[in-house]
């Protein structure tokens, strides 16, 4: 890996070093319990590192907002993380150097849980309050010409996974393990 490769990474783990204790945007976990949940999640179901790495960072950010002191969603008066995070994770990992099959993931998060909410009203039910407070923040439920183009993405089965598992990554009671294994990860995925 050549050296800037590896500050990249490095500037990319400082974050979660730095703001991986805050706590994720209203629920009972923080940042870092939460990223690493939903990565252990996509490995227990067989996942590729790509999609593992996705899980990881899929949130990356509410913690680039957080560093960069950017526009909060809120929802009666609570704040709910960084507006349009899914943007700011994928443009940041983008310009690291991440491939698509990555950052796709993290844009994909929200749009996977608009589509699920317009594609079976139930699944609203199913969601934390804080899921349904940014939900609202994110233009609510896809409208139909939205779910047909989110549909017909390569990876869609693999993004209602990850939506999946972002919802039930949200146990305060696992607690945070090194990182090691995930920046490791980073560092063979961005030198492909």
């Amino acid at each position: 890996m050549s050296s800037s490769s590896e500050d990249l990474v490095n500037s990319l783990f400082s974050l979660y070093d730095k703001w991986g204790t805050q706590n994720y945007i209203g629920e009972k976990v923080s940042q870092l319990q939460h990223a690493q949940q939903v990565a252990r999640l996509a490995e227990d179901a067989g996942s590729s590192e790509d999609i593992v790495l996705a899980g990881f960072l899929h949130d990356i950010g509410h913690i680039i907002g957080l560093e960069e002191g950017l526009k909060n969603m809120e929802q009666d008066g609570v704040t709910l993380g960084t507006a349009e995070h899914e943007e700011v994770g994928e443009n940041y990992l983008r310009k690291l150097g991440f491939p698509e099959k990555v950052t796709q993931f993290v844009k994909a998060h929200v749009q996977a849980k608009r589509y699920l909410v317009f594609k079976n009203p139930e699944y609203y039910n199913t969601l934390s309050d804080a899921s349904k407070g940014t939900l609202i923040c994110q233009g609510g439920p896809m409208s139909v010409s939205e779910a047909e183009v989110f549909e017909n993405l390569e990876s869609f089965q693999d993004i209602l996974n990850m939506r999946s598992w972002d919802e039930k990554a949200k146990n305060p009671n696992i607690q945070i393990i090194s990182n090691e294994k995930y920046r490791q990860i980073a560092i063979r995925t961005i030198n492909e």
